[in-house]
């Protein structure tokens, strides 16, 4: 038999989506530079780095990155030949994953930024 289900709020956590675009291709490539970034964002979110997995592709080519949160998760893939970083923040509970995004504006000054904003959680029966 199984347990009744706990009451559960129509949103758990908040998935953001941030495409950066008009970066200049030396911060992007700059290996050191995006891990600390990510750091700092997750920091200022108020979440607690549990892992952390970063890839350069070599000198002057992209880096991918994640920081495994106890709220989640911060990925980042970059592309210093077009200016562009698709990043992911994903936090749930108290985290504010929306100054995470505001770290990484701040630190790239992308020429734009797109921002969409994906509520997670179950759907109502």
């Amino acid at each position: 038999m199984n347990a009744p289900a706990l009451p559960c709020p129509a949103v758990l956590g908040h998935h953001l989506l941030a495409d950066l675009q008009g970066v200049a291709s030396d911060l992007l490539a700059d290996a050191a530079l995006v891990e600390r970034v990510l750091y700092q964002a997750a920091q200022a979110a108020g979440a607690t780095v549990v892992d952390a997995r970063f890839r350069h592709f070599g000198p002057g080519l992209g880096v991918t990155g994640v920081l495994l949160l106890k709220e989640s998760h911060i990925s980042i893939h970059t592309w210093p030949e077009y200016g562009f970083a698709a990043v992911d923040v994903f936090m749930c509970g108290a985290a504010r994953p929306e100054l995470a995004v505001e770290v990484m504006r701040a630190a790239f000054a992308p020429r734009t930024l797109t921002l969409r904003d994906q509520a997670r959680g179950p759907a109502p029966a």
